[in-house]
């Protein structure tokens, strides 16, 4: 096998023409690591506001950095002390830099993939699946609730809609025009569009906000007297939250153990995932434009 291997690297804060396609040394795994051969790598929000350096104040980036974080492979090298994964196995979860050929991940940080679940489905899942999970969990979602999911037609908001209809709760789902009919076709009680004005309804249970900023700011007063708000997009004001009598919270991505039952829902056809788009590795400038450009529908893929 080649000491080295394709990667996308970029050496600087910026924009996406800072990503570069490189040949890297083949790494050697650790500890408690794998090294997997990468099948297809997920593009989220945070891979591109880390290239940007918006994160820069909390989490720096070591140059040169590797985006991705979501993957789907097969185990190529195992490290010392690991006995739950073997070599050749075909996983799912999260490796830091997984936008290349080959990526380094904690054992623990990796599930076994369902025989049933495409490579792509698999790498759609990890990081925008745990969010949503937790943020349904963190809501207390419960059955017979009244549960609204800002941008539902998202990466994270696909899920978080069919994790709340799992729970038997009546689920109102925004987005755009164009997605209407998919936030319907999700499982949706009701899908409201956007861009004819703002939610009307202000008597929900729970609001799971997976958007931030305006949209954020305008879905306290949305929730009835003790309902709760949950984001994983912005830290809620605790002031706000008070002065309507809910309660507000960030909430981050769920632990990764649960993934192993997400990808067996996925698998059986209990939950749907959407993949926007697939891109070669050498078009990794194109995904992150089109992941920054919002609005989509679903999750955007590498494939290696």
């Amino acid at each position: 096998m080649s000491k080295t291997f394709k990667a996308i690297q970029f050496d600087a804060y910026g924009g996406p023409e800072v990503l570069q396609l490189r040949s890297v040394p083949l790494p050697v795994p650790g500890a408690g690591e794998v090294l997997v051969k990468v099948r297809f790598s997920g593009v989220n929000p945070i891979d591109w506001k880390l290239r940007s350096g918006a994160y820069h104040a909390f989490r720096p980036v070591t140059f040169p950095g590797t985006p991705g974080l979501d993957v789907s492979g097969v185990i190529q090298a195992v490290g010392p002390g690991v006995t739950t994964l073997k070599q050749g196995q075909a996983v799912l979860g999260v490796a830091m830099g997984s936008c290349a050929e080959f990526a380094l991940a904690k054992a623990a940080d990796l599930v076994a993939k369902p025989e049933k679940l495409s490579f792509a489905d698999a790498a759609s899942l990890p990081v925008g699946a745990l969010t949503a999970w937790a943020l349904v969990e963190g809501a207390g979602v419960v059955a017979g609730q009244t549960v609204l999911v800002q941008g539902a037609a998202g990466g994270v908001g696909l899920f978080a809609l069919q994790f709340a209809k799992l729970k038997v709760a009546h689920v109102v789902g925004t987005s755009s025009t164009a997605n209407v009919e998919f936030v319907k076709q999700l499982g949706a009680d009701e899908a409201l569009d956007y861009s004819k004005g703002p939610v009307a309804k202000k008597d929900f249970d729970v609001v799971i906000d997976t958007v931030g900023g305006a949209v954020l700011e305008s879905s306290y007063e949305l929730l009835k007297a003790g309902g709760v708000l949950v984001t994983p997009a912005g830290q809620p004001s605790e002031e706000k939250a008070k002065a309507h009598g809910v309660t507000a919270k960030n909430v981050g991505r769920g632990a990764l153990p649960l993934l192993a039952h997400i990808a067996e829902l996925v698998a059986e056809k209990k939950v749907v995932t959407e993949i926007q788009k697939v891109f070669a590795l050498k078009d990794a400038a194109k995904a992150h434009e089109l992941s920054q450009g919002g609005h989509g529908r679903g999750r955007i893929l590498i494939k290696l």
